[in-house]
């Protein structure tokens, strides 16, 4: 009984941390001019409490101005996966599992990269998988099926994005049909780096930056600081444009951590992940007008913590290897975070930020 007060008092911290402005994070009036959307797949509220005990400091997570929580099933299933998920976000539209940016009926739905492209805004996606697995090519792709890598590639090359960061190269070059979709995209005007350069080029107009063949490594085997610098370098080149930007960033190796039930491999790339929130806080600092919201495609592995010491160590308890259907948090930062506070469906999230740049 005691052990679950302990949960239940570490729960409650988080879900007041995140409530509570702090007196730096006072809420901006107007609407917002940029809008970064984290995603941190299969992050729930435990995967957050994981990441807080094992930090020194305060999670930037926690630094938000409103929190709020979202529903997660799919069109057909309690239990969305990530491509159901991805596309309830990036569109409003519920669809199967293993969907891509469709209707279930299979038609085709514009996602927000396509909508702010629509009204003149600079868009990127800056991922730590390859980006054409299932939550990034939900942004940026149609499909049936989310492992048709080689078809989404070729999709990715007629989505409006001005900004790739991920992995995946293989399924823009090694390709069964013979095409070399890295020079196609150069012929678009993209710029391609296979690294995440230091500084910008005034002549770079749009970046494809695929990092690795397949996935980038876990942070624990040397990935280094993928994510932070790639969303320090998209914020540099997309807010080049005076509209505005969209942006989406995905930390998505929270989930294989909880497929794999490793606790050390979570909380590593839970630190990351925050740690790329900071810079869009950094950035945010500097530019007040852009609207930050930090949520999950679904949680996983069903995470809890059966025993702890309040100045000892805690142990880290799965109930499953795979997703499970709780609601995930929804934290917000910058003008229009209120908005995003209650109790709502993953598909109301696109709506709130489309209502909030609405005339921008």
């Amino acid at each position: 009984m005691k052990t679950l007060f302990r949960l239940c008092i570490g729960l409650s911290m988080i879900l007041i941390s995140a409530c509570h402005r702090p007196a730096d994070a006072k809420p901006q009036a107007g609407r917002p001019k940029n809008v970064i959307l984290f995603i941190g797949d299969g992050m729930g509220l435990a995967q957050v409490q994981a990441a807080q005990l094992a930090s020194d400091e305060p999670l930037n997570l926690l630094k938000a101005n409103s929190i709020g929580f979202a529903t997660t099933r799919s069109a057909d299933h309690d239990v969305t996966d990530s491509g159901a998920g991805g596309t309830a976000i990036a569109t409003g539209f519920k669809t199967r599992n293993g969907m891509i940016g469709m209707k279930p009926d299979s038609t085709e739905v514009p996602g927000m990269v396509e909508l702010f492209a629509q009204k003149g805004y600079s868009t990127g996606v800056v991922v730590s998988c390859a980006l054409t697995h299932a939550t990034p090519a939900s942004f940026l792709a149609h499909a049936v099926n989310r492992n048709l890598y080689e078809e989404i590639a070729a999709d990715i090359l007629q989505s409006p994005v001005d900004v790739l960061i991920g992995g995946g190269l293989k399924n823009f070059t090694a390709r069964k049909d013979g095409r070399t979709l890295t020079k196609e995209m150069e012929d678009k005007g993209f710029t391609f780096l296979n690294h995440i350069p230091e500084k910008l080029m005034p002549d770079w107009k749009k970046l494809l930056i695929v990092t690795d063949s397949g996935h980038p490594e876990k942070v624990q085997n040397g990935r280094g600081d993928h994510l932070p610098k790639g969303v320090e370098l998209a914020l540099k080149q997309l807010s080049k444009n005076p509209k505005g930007f969209f942006l989406m960033v995905e930390g998505s190796q929270i989930d294989w951590a909880c497929h794999a039930n490793d606790s050390s491999y979570l909380i590593a790339e839970m630190m990351d992940f925050d740690q790329a929130i900071g810079r869009a806080l950094h950035f945010q600092e500097k530019n007040p007008e852009t609207l930050i919201v930090v949520t999950a495609d679904h949680e996983t592995g069903g995470l809890t913590f059966p025993k702890g010491a309040i100045k000892g160590s805690y142990r880290c308890d799965f109930s499953t290897g795979d997703h499970t259907g709780v609601a995930v948090p929804v934290y917000a930062f910058g003008p229009g975070a209120e908005l995003f506070t209650g109790f709502y469906d993953n598909t109301d999230l696109i709506k709130k930020i489309m209502e909030l740049t609405e005339g921008k």
